[in-house]
């Protein structure tokens, strides 16, 4: 059995693959509409986040040979879990991987935190859209709602827990853009002009997360960009792609099949 942590729409054509190639595999996912994608391909799933205690319960009641990690590259705290759960249980642990992306813009901004990309837009005035999703909302309301200059956009899922939060936080109505991409960089010129988007902030999470889109549009019309980079993290066994980690878990299972 092969436990895979799939929470974007890349981990999920990654585990179809897997089962293509014969593995009998769980996945799990955060929200019930992956969930629901993957069981629309035959595959185990499930849904919710995980503890280290809980990866680890279920390794052992599923008898998991192998732990494939295809979390989203901010997903910290999900990958530490699944390093933690497959040492406890002495089992192998791979990371997937997106390719990163780096571009060249003077008007960019590289940060290594939120809160440091909220510090900087609060040093601002105008539009600013964030892209960052849910999670971190209330790191740049906290810093950003109420200071007169600034109008403060989000860019965020259309899910009913996504707008309680942003009830909670007095996240004002018209600032909200409830939206499922991924969008084109033409859609993205439309949003900016559409809002007058002065300052785009936006994560390094690869370009399957469309972030070259988003920041392609705001070069294209001169708007300044804070992008967030990638946790700092040793994964130990990664790779970016398909090939190599179905090939690596071939590896690992005739490994063990040799030393049984």
């Amino acid at each position: 059995m092969i436990l895979l942590l799939a929470g974007t729409s890349d981990a999920r054509a990654l585990a179809i693959e897997i089962k293509k190639a014969g593995y009998s595999l769980l996945a799990t996912v955060v929200t019930d509409n992956a969930a629901m994608e993957l069981q629309g391909s035959g595959i185990d799933v499930k849904a919710g986040r995980l503890t280290e205690e809980e990866m680890a319960g279920l390794i052992k009641a599923k008898d998991v040979q192998v732990v494939v990690d295809a979390s989203h590259p901010f997903a910290e705290e999900a990958s530490k879990n699944a390093i933690s759960a497959a040492k406890s249980a002495d089992i192998p642990y791979i990371r997937y991987e997106r390719e990163s992306q780096t571009f060249q813009y003077d008007r960019m901004k590289v940060v290594e935190s939120y809160e440091e990309a909220a510090e900087i837009a609060a040093a601002k005035k105008g539009v600013v859209m964030l892209t960052t999703g849910s999670k971190t909302l209330q790191v740049f309301t906290k810093k950003l709602l109420g200071i007169p200059d600034i109008r403060l956009l989000c860019r965020m899922l259309p899910r009913v827990d996504n707008m309680e939060k942003c009830e909670q936080l007095g996240f004002p109505q018209k600032n909200i853009v409830a939206i499922q991409g991924p969008f084109t960089k033409e859609f993205n010129e439309a949003l900016y002009k559409q809002y007058g988007v002065t300052l785009m902030i936006t994560k390094e999470s690869g370009k399957v997360g469309s972030v070259d889109e988003k920041v392609e549009a705001a070069i294209e019309l001169g708007i300044d960009v804070i992008m967030i980079g990638r946790p700092k993290m040793n994964y130990g066994m990664a790779y970016t792609d398909f090939h190599s980690v179905i090939q690596e878990i071939q590896n690992l299972i005739d490994l063990k099949i040799e030393q049984s």
